[in-house]
This record gives structure tokens, sequence and C-alpha cells, in this order.
């Protein structure tokens, strides 16, 4: 709301400032409560995603829109795998270069300092640089509130993707609350929450699978091996949402892309069990590029949900649509890691069952959430239907 109200520019500038501020007093942290209230409070403040969102459906034209929601997509799959990095090579840095890092340093007293340290200077080039960023909400100095008829009736001076989300049908609305019955919207936040779930769920899934023992049917990869694996997928998306997706969106719709890349990650998911029978470089290889191939459908998937939605309402309501969004999809990528713990470890229990091997088991039930994702692409969803 504060970005529908205030414009983009203000709320990135502010959530920044919170990870420069927070995430910084959260490294110097002296006691367990000053590390939940600092990072609580980095939480509450940074809502960072709903705007950028928005703000990258606006900021490019109606041609380059598709590239612009995919590099949201891509940056964050890089921040996946730069970020833990981060953390691992800069924690602890008395122990790790006590060369360089002295015990009775800053560095030394607070062990988890320099990587917090060195994400808030990232954050402050960051936050310089928006100083250079335009703000993309067009400000109506107009306090009188208009019905809906008369909106959808009226020309609005706006950009082409605004004229076109007040075209796209009759739940065009003005009011927050009226964006719960905006069925176009509704239909893509539930396509993104499901297959949120899905991908959190797949995440936590792959790293317990590919670290455990050969004797509950894994791969028994070490840490670094499963290091690879991401760092060739986050680049690999990075990849395909710069240079291929933009190609793929100017000539497949994005219902059409979803329900692609929901079969493919299916089928694609149904062979992991089968890779346990691998061993050495074959394995490697083949599970290298599953991993590339099921990151890039899921990133597909996203961001044509993150189209969807940006397409589905007026610039007036963006913010607070993305909002809405970013806050479902939390909930459901709150529920994925122990419902994917728990399926996990009840696999593993079950190696030799009667009817499937607990692997098997396990992927099955994975894809089951894919499919119902693929089935409401499907449907008419409270009488909507979105090309």
């Amino acid at each position: 709301m504060f970005a529908d109200k205030y414009g983009r520019k203000p709320c990135i500038v502010i959530s920044i400032l919170s990870v420069i501020i927070f995430n910084t007093l959260f490294g110097l942290s002296t006691t367990y409560w000053m590390a939940i209230v600092t990072r609580g409070l980095l939480g509450l403040l940074c809502g960072i995603l709903g705007p950028i969102k928005a703000y990258a459906s606006e900021v490019c034209r109606k041609e380059h829109q598709a590239l612009g929601i995919s590099l949201v997509t891509s940056s964050r799959a890089m921040a996946f795998v730069i970020g833990p990095a981060i953390g691992g090579f800069l924690s602890q840095p008395a122990k790790k270069y006590p060369y360089i890092f002295t015990e009775e340093s800053i560095f030394g007293k607070f062990p988890y300092f320099l990587p917090c340290f060195a994400i808030s200077v990232l954050a402050a080039v960051a936050c310089v640089a928006c100083i250079w960023l335009p703000e993309t909400l067009h400000m109506h100095h107009d306090d009188n509130v208009q019905d809906t008829d008369e909106m959808e009736t009226q020309v609005v001076d706006s950009s082409i993707e605004d004229r076109k989300a007040i075209e796209y049908g009759p739940e065009r609305v003005v009011s927050t609350k009226g964006l719960l019955k905006n069925s176009h919207l509704m239909l893509a936040i539930t396509l993104y929450c499901v297959f949120s779930l899905y991908d959190t769920a797949y995440h936590e899934i792959f790293s317990l699978w590919a670290v455990s023992s050969r004797k509950y049917r894994g791969l028994s990869f070490t840490s670094q091996d499963i290091g690879i694996v991401l760092v060739i997928s986050g680049l690999g998306i990075f990849v395909n949402q710069v240079v291929f997706y933009p190609f793929l969106a100017k000539y497949v719709r994005l219902m059409k892309q979803i329900q692609f890349a929901a079969v493919l990650s299916i089928l694609l998911l149904a062979t992991y069990p089968y890779m346990a029978n691998l061993y050495g470089m074959d394995l490697k290889i083949v599970i290298n590029i599953a991993s590339l191939l099921k990151n890039i459908f899921a990133a597909t998937i996203t961001t044509a949900c993150n189209i969807l939605q940006n397409t589905a309402v007026t610039q007036e309501q963006r913010g607070v649509a993305n909002g809405i969004s970013v806050t479902l999809m939390s909930l459901f990528k709150a529920v994925g890691p122990a419902v994917a713990g728990i399926l996990f470890s009840w696999a593993q229990k079950n190696v030799t069952g009667l009817f499937l091997p607990g692997d098997q088991i396990l992927f099955l039930l994975l894809n089951v959430v894919s499919v119902i994702g693929l089935l409401l692409s499907f449907m008419r969803f409270l009488g909507c239907r979105v090309k």
C-alpha cells in the first residue's frame, strides 16, 4: 500500500536501508534475543520483493516486460548461489584466516559479523544507485473516487499495460479489498503459491536426498558436490532468463509457458529415483543436467505467474497485488520444508516398500503438487480464463 501511495522508489530505498542497519546489528548480536529482534525488524521493514516486481513491469516497455520481470527471477536465483557462498567463506574469519584477522579484533569477537557487514556494504552501494532510479508510479493528484463502471469507460493517460489491465475484464476494481475479487489476479496468485510450494519442497528434498547414503537410495554427495550443482543451476537460470526466456515469451502465451514447464518438470522429476543407480562421472553429469533443467522450468513458471499478476491489475493496485502475492507465497514456502522433511524421513524408513520404494513415493507425492497446479491452469477459476 505504501508503494502504491508514495511510489516504488521510496519503498525500495527504505527496504534497502533496513538491510544496511539491521543486518549489521544482527552480525553484532551479543544475545539470542538481540539476534531474533534484529532479524524480525529486518523482515518487517524489508518489503522489497513486491515493489520490485511492480517496478520491473513498469520500467520496461511492453515488448521488454518479460525480460524485466525475468531479471528479478534470475537475480534471486543468482543470490541463492552467491549468498550462501558469502556466508560460508566469510563467517568465523579469525579461525579461517588468522593471518588477516586476529581473535582480539571485532571479527574475532563477532565471528559472523564479516558476512553481515559485506552484505550491508553491497546494500549501501545499491542504496546509492537508487539516486538514479526513476519513479514509475504515475502520481495523480485527484482525490475524487470514481466507481468501477466510470473507471472502465474512462480513457486513462497511462502505460500500455495499464490500459490492457482495464480492458482485461470486468474484474477491474478500485479498492484494495476488491483485489480479492479479481479472478485473473487470484488465479495467477494461486498458481504462484502452488508452484512455490512445489519448488520449495523440491529444494528441501533434493539436498537431503543428494547427501543421504546409498543404503537409503540417496546419492552420497558431499556438500561440495551439491554446491557445484547449485552453482551450475544458478548460472544456467541467469543465462536462460536473460537470453532465452524473452524469446520464449514473445511467441508462447503465458499460460502455455506454465503448462509446458509443469509437464516437463513432472516428467523430469519422475526420473530422479532411478538416478541412484548411476555412479561416478555419469551420475554427476546427469544430476547437473537434471537440476539445471528443473530449475529453469521453475523459473519459467515463476516469471510467467509474476507477469500474469502484474497485467491483471492497474498500476495503482500493483504494489498491493504483489504484496498479497508475496505474503501468500511466503506462507506456502513456510509449509514446504516442514512437509518435505517429514516425507523424506518417512521415505528413508520405508526404502523397501510393498507398493513402491520410499524414494519413488516421495518424488511421486512431490509431483502431485505440480499436477494440482497444472490442472488449475486448465480450469476456469471463478469464471476467469487467462490467456
